[in-house]
């Protein structure tokens, strides 16, 4: 690896490649957040450049890479779809392999999510999903460590997700499983999860003990639930699918539906927030809502992920010494 450290085989492609290590690296995440004289003396990029490949235009995922990465010591390098020629003129394989003498990690915010294994699948480097059109792991690590600073049993929380049947609720539900909480689902007809991601999830509940149901019926998924999630109905790159904002009439999340959580609901969205459409403006400005708690969180969780794959050592040193479980 670039700077003379060893080189880690592993990358975060779907949330479950974390599943040994989710809860611990979340703690960490979270431990970190809290500990401001540990960033001048914790670098474990020091030296070390991480690019990042952008395939969609992005606000939360470029921002928080730079500046955690930044903070962990590292050079943050942005490359923009029409600055490499990845997949074009100089295929996948042969980019991952020229990037790898260069970079400790690459992070690739992509359409396919095919492309993104491709890349991983060359690279001597880890490599880290930073969203494909059927996976969103980093934003899954974010929502968790989220729910991990509010409520202190994950056991006894019930996450209920309102809408499209998307890369945020696969890669939700696969880190709810793992670290046991409940959660529901409701999604028009027609838009529900993949049968394969939901078939992921049952094994890994059956492991931590927690249980998952989905269904077509907004209410039934909230009623009790602690944490409501939604995202919008039509996602980047489908705005040519208008009709299929048709499907979601009764899915919005307003006042009417929150009213069937429990008493302690928070509310949760990856934004950005079609206001207006999937969510009202009373619920995602209400004291309830964690959403800006959440985009923050991005940063923090992905400083833990990018350490602990890129310097497993120091981020393990850390974990030692601040007694993270």
């Amino acid at each position: 690896m670039t700077g003379g450290r060893e080189a880690v085989a592993s990358h975060l492609l779907v949330i479950d490649d974390l599943a040994d290590d989710l809860r611990s690296v979340l703690n960490w995440a979270i431990t970190f957040k809290r500990d401001p004289d540990i960033a001048p003396e914790f670098t474990p990029l020091a030296g070390l450049a991480v690019g990042s490949i952008y395939e969609k235009p992005s606000t939360r995922t470029r921002v928080s890479f730079e500046v955690g990465i930044s903070r962990l010591g590292g050079h943050p390098l942005t490359l923009l779809k029409n600055d490499i020629q990845l997949g074009g003129s100089e295929s996948v394989s042969d980019t991952a392999k020229v990037l790898s003498r260069y970079l400790a990690a690459i992070t690739y915010r992509c359409f396919a999510h095919a492309d993104v294994e491709e890349l991983a699948a060359h690279s001597d480097v880890p490599v880290i999903n930073a969203l494909s059109d059927s996976h969103h792991p980093c934003q899954a690590a974010a929502d968790l460590m989220t729910i991990m600073e509010h409520f202190d049993d994950l056991d006894e929380v019930n996450i209920a997700y309102v809408g499209d049947g998307n890369n945020v609720l696969h890669d939700l539900m696969l880190a709810a499983a793992i670290l046991g909480c409940d959660i529901s689902w409701a999604t028009p007809e027609g838009h529900e999860p993949s049968v394969e991601v939901v078939e992921r999830a049952r094994h890994l509940a059956t492991q931590s003990g927690s249980s998952l149901s989905g269904s077509n019926d907004p209410v039934e998924a909230v009623s009790g639930a602690n944490v409501i999630y939604t995202d919008v109905f039509i996602s980047m790159g489908e705005e040519h699918l208008e009709h299929k904002q048709s499907a979601f009439e009764g899915f919005q999340v307003n006042e009417e539906l929150v009213s069937y959580a429990a008493d302690d609901w928070v509310f949760m969205h990856c934004l950005p927030a079609h206001r207006g459409e999937e969510v009202t403006d009373e619920v995602i400005d209400s004291p309830n809502s964690i959403v800006f708690d959440q985009a923050e969180n991005r940063m923090w969780a992905q400083m833990s992920i990018l350490a602990l794959l890129c310097d497993r050592s120091a981020w393990e040193t850390y974990a030692e010494l601040m007694e993270i479980d």
